[in-house]
């Protein structure tokens, strides 16, 4: 067993304009005379959730390029390649791409993710296309815009759409911004089904968004927090759907109100079932109407400054009979939607791939991330027992492995190779050779029985990390003899490590390498062998002798089941004999038991430990003293010895800041 230790819980700041304004309840109408203008808005907690809501997350739900690789395009030629793949992809578009000829297709074939980063992604006088049959589909915040031809207002002639599907299903559009399109800016065409439209803006347009182009009642759709800013007619238009719910959507400033038939916000036509819930409209003409065919419920919505119709007749239908949801009041409709409508510079910047959900191991789930990966990618491992190797080349950065489960010890990753089968390194169970990774609420473990194994070589890595900039947060490291190896590709290369919050335990040298490594407010077991005399050794450092910083065990307790005076704190390993790799260990405001042995620093394979650079400073607990064989260092060296100074480099990093 490893001691669980409950994560810290920290505070963060109170959102006070969420309290304000946005409940979570059915929000009463408020009469237009008497609505106050409202403050703006904190989000709800999914308003940026990259799983999809309403009618698209029925029926197996949306996943789009969800167990697929993921691709980052700047190219019209990669977009086009990647989207009609017959393979599944998650498509990131790092660069405003301008489609030729003007007014192309990019079709999109089933199974992907397209989605903009931050507000880079563009689509320029281009059309997504999704042909019949095209499903399970994910296009999210993006900028598609500029298919109009001047003095072509109608667009009669012309099929410039911004988004067009035909006979489509499981399809979710949110967080895009639609501007200027000849024609359609969203068209949902053709008994299209099981579709979301949510957090959009949809603008400077005459027609704006379609749905129908059928005889047929099939099309279930949910339409919600989108703001029609300057737009004329189709905002949207709704003919012959089984169910359309629009709720909490923002209608403003018609571009040509003038106009008493073709210029209007919502209807409900042919044998339309619409449902309208808690939106606002502002300066509408005709804010909402209905065929005598059809069937409309509206309820909360605000009207400011409109005229025209507001029909209102049949039931329509219930839309909590298919899907839970939470309506924001009709108040804070304006300021919610004017911030968080639209490219938001958070979405598409980090992608979340999920195991065992999207792929069916943490290797699998690795491999899905490109080379050269340059936005955060967070795989997250669901809780579970995981019987894998793992290894995270050089060539994929930016990676978060994050269990998902209440502890650390949920969600596990072991093996059981010895370094007999593969040597030291291939002994790993995980390794991580790419920069910038961080891994929390994980337990890594190599549960190789050396007790039942009589080997060569029973060194049993759980870890081994050999890239900068490494973060572990609450995660166990588990294992005998080398659990924890923390390097760099070279000796005279410097990697930086921040172990914080976590766990290890071992017996032999099972923390070790020439990172330079900070662990910081976590425990330390150093496992009995059964010895009286001598258990171990808790480090093994190898550090350049350029190199000031090694190993800093900072703020931390080590503890044992060994017996008292049995376990050396440390001993200088040299790799191959190398003169160059002379150990720097300091020990510091940490509690030590009564296993560790009066002399604690050791020689090793004909390297004295007093030519390593062995410290400990304000080290306190039964284990604890100052001899003449435990160096201390002096509080002048240690003002320039603290985690700051271990982990800052040359680019600063500070991950003990978060």
């Amino acid at each position: 067993m490893h001691l669980h230790r409950n994560k810290r819980h920290r505070k963060r700041a109170a959102l006070a304009a969420l309290a304000a304004t946005v409940g979570l309840g059915i929000a009463a109408p408020v009469p237009a005379a008497h609505a106050a203008e409202p403050q703006p808005a904190a989000a709800g907690p999914d308003r940026l959730s990259d799983t999809p809501h309403g009618f698209a997350s029925l029926a197996g739900g949306t996943t789009g390029g969800a167990g697929g690789k993921v691709v980052t395009v700047t190219t019209q030629a990669d977009l086009e390649k990647y989207a009609a793949a017959p393979e599944p992809y998650i498509i990131r578009v790092a660069a405003s791409i301008k489609a030729e000829p003007f007014g192309a297709n990019v079709v999109v074939a089933s199974d992907k993710t397209i989605v903009g980063v931050g507000t880079q992604g563009e689509l320029v006088q281009g059309e997504f296309h999704l042909n019949p049959g095209t499903h399970n589909v994910i296009i999210r915040n993006l900028t598609i815009r500029d298919s109009a031809i001047a003095g072509n207002w109608d667009c009669k002639d012309t099929d410039f759409d911004g988004i067009q599907m035909d006979t489509s299903h499981h399809v979710w559009v949110d967080h895009n911004r639609f501007s200027n399109i000849c024609d359609g800016q969203l068209d949902v065409r053709k008994d299209s089904d099981y579709i979301t439209v949510s957090d959009n803006r949809f603008e400077n347009n005459n027609k704006t968004f379609g749905l129908g182009w059928t005889t047929n009642v099939v099309t279930k759709i949910t339409i919600d927090h989108n703001w029609f800013r300057n737009t004329k007619q189709r905002n949207p238009s709704v003919d012959n759907a089984a169910n359309a719910h629009l709720y909490n959507n923002y209608l403003t400033a018609q571009q040509d109100p003038g106009d008493p038939v073709w210029t209007y916000g919502n209807w409900s036509r042919g044998k339309t079932k619409m449902v309208i819930e808690n939106s606002y409209y502002d300066s509408v003409q005709h804010p909402y109407q209905a065929d005598a065919t059809a069937e409309l419920v509206q309820r909360g919505s605000i009207l400011k400054n409109t005229t025209g119709r507001t029909d209102a007749w049949g039931a329509a239908f219930d839309p909590r009979d298919f899907y839970a949801y939470r309506l924001d009041p009709a108040a804070a409709v304006p300021a919610l939607v004017k911030k968080f409508s639209g490219p938001q510079r958070t979405i598409g910047t980090s992608t979340t791939l999920h195991v065992p959900g999207d792929y069916p191991t943490v290797q699998a789930a690795v491999d899905a991330v490109p080379d050269g990966n340059d936005g955060r990618v967070t795989v997250a491992v669901a809780p579970g027992t995981y019987r894998e190797k793992v290894h995270i080349p050089a060539s994929k950065p930016k990676i978060d492995l994050r269990g998902t489960g209440h502890d650390r010890s949920d969600t596990v990753i072991v093996f059981d190779t010895p370094a007999a089968y593969g040597g030291s390194t291939g002994s790993a169970t995980v390794r991580i050779a790419a920069n910038d990774v961080t891994a929390r609420h994980l337990t890594f473990s190599n549960d190789f029985d050396e007790a039942a194994h009589e080997l060569s070589g029973e060194q049993a890595l759980a870890m081994k990390t050999t890239g900068d900039r490494i973060v572990f947060e609450d995660t166990a490291f588990l294992g005998n003899q080398d659990t924890l190896m923390t390097d760099s590709p070279k000796l005279n290369q410097i990697a930086r490590v921040y172990v914080r919050d976590s766990y290890i335990e071992g017996d032999v040298d099972f923390i070790y390498g020439r990172a330079t490594t900070v662990i910081e407010d976590s425990v330390i077991k150093a496992l009995s062998r059964g010895s009286d005399t001598n258990n171990g050794y808790i480090t093994a450092a190898s550090t350049w002798k350029e190199n000031p910083y090694g190993f800093l065990i900072t703020d931390s307790r080590i503890i044992s089941d060994a017996p008292a005076g049995s376990f050396h704190l440390g001993r200088p390993w040299h790799p191959g004999g190398d003169p160059d790799a002379v150990a720097q260990v300091l020990i510091r405001d940490t509690e030590l038991p009564a296993a560790i042995k009066a002399s604690p620093w050791t020689d090793m394979s004909g390297f004295s430990w007093r030519d390593a650079r062995f410290t400990e400073y304000r080290t306190f607990g039964p284990g604890a003293g100052v001899t003449a064989d435990r160096p201390q260092m002096s509080d002048a060296d240690a003002a320039g010895h603290t985690v700051a100074d271990y982990l800052r480099g040359t680019d600063g990093w500070a991950p003990q800041r978060h």
